[in-house]
């Protein structure tokens, strides 16, 4: 059993896929994509690949917990994802994720370009970090 994260975006959508024992990130990457039929195709390459199980989606709750129009894009990507790859869908409070991936490229010594290279993969590993903890504290 494994668990994808995906944080998903206009250009860019960050994956990051645990290990098997659902404690660390085992394989992160970026998919850089602007049409969603692209990114579903490359995530289910991924799912076969790695033997997914469950998906975990960015859902992008404003800061107020109010729901906008990119939350409903996500909203709308995981009814995909659930029609397409027939697993699970999870949304998942992703505020503060890119801030936070931004943070810790930048004091690693990334600048502003490779940063943007990786920063959605590390969006997606915090997300994953998130959701593995929930998950252990659900047990």
């Amino acid at each position: 059993m494994k668990i994808m994260a995906i944080d998903y975006g206009d250009a860019h959508t960050g994956i990051a896929i645990s290990d098997r024992t659902l404690t660390l990130t085992g394989y992160s990457t970026v998919i850089t994509a602007y049409r969603s039929e692209v990114v579903i195709a490359e995530i289910k390459k991924l799912i076969a690949e790695h033997e997914v199980t469950e998906l975990v989606l960015g859902h992008p709750i404003n800061m107020d917990g109010t729901r906008g129009p990119r939350a409903e894009k996500a909203e709308n990507f995981a009814e995909l994802l659930r029609e397409t790859t027939s697993l699970p869908v999870t949304l998942w409070d992703e505020r503060r994720t890119t801030v936070d991936a931004h943070n810790i490229l930048m004091t690693n010594g990334k600048n502003a370009k490779q940063r943007k290279k990786t920063v959605d993969a590390v969006a997606a590993s915090l997300m994953l970090e998130g959701y593995l903890t929930f998950k252990k504290k659900q047990m």
